[in-house]
């Protein structure tokens, strides 16, 4: 059987691409061109760019056009941790470790394997986890401005988890949820994966456009409000309070749940009040201590509204039963004896001199991010390709991520994300050297 001309032309237009005939960055037709050209209508053009694009071989961008492209980046490049070559370095993902935290991690198994409850830590848990886990958590959040008692505290296997059962008792498929136009890509994956609207918020300097927010709860059935005030991933902003309030008070009035994502809310020093701590009947926070801590440490928590607790129980329960008392004992001690506090004012001294180093070796371009984030924001100027860019660092050996895994929005900037955090300060001097060089002679000659 044939196959429909559409399909033909989908086919012919991949292996041109792919055979490098049609070369990466290169712009094509408009709808109403192609389908001229091809003697199609434009419904059918429009079907061949789609195609394209779900195979990763396009890009649309709105008001610009289609553009072919660089398929040497994963299309998953920012949301996927792809291998990075053993003489890479990773400025994609972000997992900063501090000197002697090995040693740290040696005595508190000794700790462990000598105290009294060692048995019990064979056994299965409680699904949110056990009262004193959660009264451990309950204290170390009071440093973080929200008082609460372990009973609205549950314990899950890291803040994505956190934000996956919070999504399987809090929402459904076909959900409005709003976002920021740039967002962090792990809550995009949850969203794909449960099949939430996400509806995206254009963003100011310091946080979302709140009159674009209420306007949006005031015309459509928002669920939720997926949000970031403290060090946004990836601007880094800060919501202010007065701002905070207001977004707290558009919530009461169209009814969204707010989900609190702080998982880097640590590095800001004395931030404003997390939402939580002014609007606990209708917030869900998410955090957890693989970014404060170490990624290998997935021990993360909820603080929940009670009537949402049974139902994130139960998502819990649903996907991993408990989390494993082992790394929650380890989590816990730490948490008490001050070690997480230590650690988190290291981290945050070890990202202020990793910005400070970013802002110096890339003086004159348009960085955006806090001053002690681990991670920056460099937008390129329009006619800039970042699939081409992020190639060409590829093979200077240099990995980073382009603006699409954050992207909610139907346009994707021109921009790339810097993780600073994964590798020595050194390195990060040398690499950012080259990044400059690669960025001015691609992006702006």
């Amino acid at each position: 059987m044939a196959a429909p001309r559409y399909k033909t032309l989908v086919d012919a237009l991949a292996s041109d691409i792919r055979s490098g005939r049609l070369a990466a960055g290169v712009r094509l037709p408009t709808h109403r061109g192609l389908a001229a050209r091809e003697g199609i209508a434009v419904v059918t053009a429009t079907r061949v760019y789609a195609e394209l694009e779900t195979m990763g071989l396009v890009s649309r961008e709105q008001g610009r056009g289609t553009f072919v492209r660089d398929i040497a980046v994963p299309a998953g490049h920012g949301i996927d941790q792809q291998v990075v070559a053993t003489d890479a370095v990773d400025l994609n993902f972000n997992y900063p470790s501090l000197p002697g935290q090995a040693d740290l991690l040696r005595q508190a198994l000794r700790e462990v394997a000598t105290s009294g409850d060692i048995d019990s830590l064979l056994r299965y848990q409680p699904h949110r986890g056990r009262p004193q886990d959660r009264a451990s958590i309950a204290r170390h959040l009071r440093r973080r401005g929200i008082t609460t008692d372990a009973d609205r505290i549950l314990i899950a296997n890291g803040a994505q988890h956190c934000l996956a059962i919070t999504v399987m008792a809090a929402l459904n498929a076909g959900d409005v949820v709003a976002v920021d136009a740039l967002t962090y890509p792990g809550f995009k994956v949850l969203a794909h994966a449960f099949h939430l609207d996400l509806a995206p918020i254009p963003a100011t300097a310091d946080g979302p456009d709140l009159d674009a927010l209420e306007k949006l709860c005031a015309t459509r059935p928002v669920r939720a409000i997926y949000t970031m005030p403290t060090l946004h991933n990836p601007l880094g902003w800060v919501i202010p309070a007065t701002d905070r309030t207001r977004l707290i008070e558009i919530a009461r009035q169209h009814g969204p749940l707010i989900i609190e994502d702080a998982s880097y809310a640590y590095l800001v020093e004395d931030p404003p009040p997390p939402l939580a701590a002014t609007a606990p009947d209708i917030t869900v926070y998410v955090s957890g201590l693989s970014k404060s801590i170490a990624t290998g440490l997935r021990v993360g928590f909820v603080v929940a509204p009670p009537s949402t607790v049974p139902s994130l129980e139960r998502a819990i329960r649903a996907t991993t039963w408990n989390t494993p008392a082992l790394t929650t004992a380890i989590a816990c001690r730490w948490l008490d004896d001050g070690t997480v506090d230590h650690l988190e004012l290291q981290k945050r001294d070890d990202a202020k001199a990793r910005q400070a180093i970013a802002r110096q070796e890339l003086a004159g371009l348009p960085l955006v991010g806090h001053p002690s984030s681990y991670f920056t924001w460099l937008p390129l100027p329009d006619d800039a390709r970042a699939d081409r860019l992020t190639a060409t660092l590829a093979r200077q050996h240099i990995s980073v991520a382009t603006a699409e895994p954050f992207t909610t929005s139907p346009h994707t900037p021109q921009a790339i994300r810097l993780a600073l955090g994964s590798t020595d300060l050194d390195s990060l001097r040398s690499t950012l050297r080259t990044l400059r060089r690669v960025v001015v002679e691609d992006a702006y000659a």
